[in-house]
């Protein structure tokens, strides 16, 4: 409840900028113009944010004869949650990790890695696979997808702005309001970005939590998330970094990115998409142990 809580807090306060810096640009058109900006960018991307994932990392559908124990798992957990059973794809890559698509549990799509299905033991593949299928119940994806967007559309209307108000206006022409103009211009998507990845490493939180629930096996997800993070280390894989976010685990660190699942802090953290794996590991032990993690 507290991450939900948390998420909601977040998309709000994403929100709130993003009119804040239409009305300061353009006033009350402006705001208006923002939102309506938004809500464009939105709506496409709430029917084509999965297939551009999709294509951007390679996966292709693939049938039970070819992966017959990922059917297996998801098959038994979306019965078990009575949920309708998505897509399954494979990404042609060593690197052990998996991401889950899609608007809505109607039209979601599973992907795993050749690496993580040659890596894991059936229940820490279980475990892998219940994550993502709480993303796919909680509809994590369109949550991701629409602060993803309205990330992208402030720097856009920032850029915009910045662009034809070049010849200068009222505002800039007096000190203060320009200097308060080009605070707003430089830390306004700054603070959009910072939102968006504190909301998911929240969703990523509330995902290890529910999988392991609907499991029952805390401990096997948290050996999961263990080999996750040797993997992700010494095993590259070329991931847009629009959909890094989606993995389980930061398809990016073998590139050197630190913070997200090495433990890093600071500034560092504020910018990952991934809480760190150790910390992730030792809520599940916690949770395994019958303590409160949330």
């Amino acid at each position: 409840m507290r991450n939900n809580m948390k998420t909601l807090i977040l998309m709000a306060t994403l929100g709130a900028i993003f009119v804040g810096v239409g009305q300061l640009m353009g006033g009350t058109n402006g705001a208006i113009m923002a939102l309506v900006f938004a809500g464009l960018l939105n709506f496409g991307m709430y029917f084509f944010s999965h297939k551009l994932a999709l294509m951007t990392t390679g996966a292709k559908p693939v049938d039970e004869q070819q992966l017959p124990e990922v059917y297996s798992i998801v098959r038994t957990l979306a019965q078990r949650e009575s949920m309708p059973m998505p897509k399954i794809y494979l990404i042609p890559s060593q690197q052990p990790n998996a991401f889950a698509t899609g608007r809505n549990p109607k039209n979601a799509v599973v992907a795993v890695t050749n690496g993580i299905t040659e890596l894991m033991d059936r229940a820490e593949l279980e475990g892998v696979l219940a994550h993502e299928m709480s993303h796919v119940r909680n509809r994590d994806i369109l949550i991701a997808s629409i602060a993803a967007t309205v990330a992208a559309a402030l720097s856009f209307l920032v850029r915009m702005t910045m662009w034809s108000s070049l010849g200068g206006d009222r505002r800039r022409n007096d000190a203060i309001g320009g200097v308060i103009f080009l605070v707003s211009i430089i830390l306004a998507p700054l603070a959009a970005m910072v939102i968006q990845m504190a909301i998911s490493r929240s969703r990523e939180y509330e995902a290890d939590h529910d999988g392991a629930e609907m499991t029952g096996s805390p401990l096997a997800l948290a050996r999961a998330l263990a080999k996750l993070e040797q993997g992700t280390t010494r095993i590259p894989m070329q991931v847009n970094p629009s959909t890094a976010q989606l993995f389980i685990a930061d398809p990016l660190k073998a590139f050197g990115r630190r913070g997200s699942g090495s433990g890093g802090g600071g500034i560092t953290r504020m910018f990952s998409t991934h809480p760190p794996i150790p910390e992730r590991i030792a809520r599940l032990e916690e949770m395994a142990q019958g303590g409160l993690i949330r």
